[in-house]
């Protein structure tokens, strides 16, 4: 387990997924963390996301990466999920991604904590150098709080994302070991 100053990064667990449900199959959270690639986020079915959970969430390969349940410190309540994929060992890099399901935790700090101890996670345990992400133009919560841990906006696809009826561009952001504070 990964802990934090508010927030503590735990294995998934089979419980955990009643929540993921819940929050995928919710329109505006879906949108929020997929963008126009909500369609395949959301109405997913609690037997598709336990068969993913065996096939890929019982082990872990560094590479593959790691999805983690994001609990609360203070009350221990799973408010969400977080991730790390794409690893290269060459080029020391990964992607990261991060969902705060609970709206009673939005605007609190909660997801730059997750961020900031997944972050400081790759960068120690795994000795990466650069982490990478993106999203939607119009998730604008998601920007500040990435660009609040030290992430860079390093480029965008513009109109690439089509959320409820209107184009916004793709993000793309970075953070290099060498800014990481």
């Amino acid at each position: 387990m990964l802990k934090g100053e508010k927030t503590e990064l735990r294995p998934v667990t089979k419980e955990d997924l009643k929540n993921q449900y819940k929050w995928r199959n919710n329109e505006a959270i879906a949108n929020l963390a997929a963008g126009s690639d909500s369609f395949q986020y959301n109405n997913t079915p609690l037997e598709t996301m336990e068969a993913f959970y065996k096939k890929n969430l019982t082990t872990v390969d560094v590479q593959q990466g790691c999805v983690f349940s994001v609990y609360t410190l203070t009350d221990g309540k799973h408010i969400g999920k977080c991730d790390y994929r794409d690893v290269n060992l060459v080029t020391r890099t990964a992607t990261i991604g991060l969902s705060i399901g609970e709206r009673d935790y939005w605007n609190q700090g909660y997801g730059s904590d997750v961020i900031h101890t997944l972050v400081r996670h790759l960068f120690n345990s795994l000795n990466l150098r650069r982490i990478q992400l993106d999203t939607w133009g119009g998730n604008q919560r998601a920007i500040k709080s990435y660009e609040k841990c030290g992430f860079e906006i390093e480029g965008r696809l513009r109109e690439n994302e089509y959320v409820d009826g209107a184009y916004y561009d793709t993000i793309m952001m970075g953070l290099l070991r060498s800014s990481f504070s």
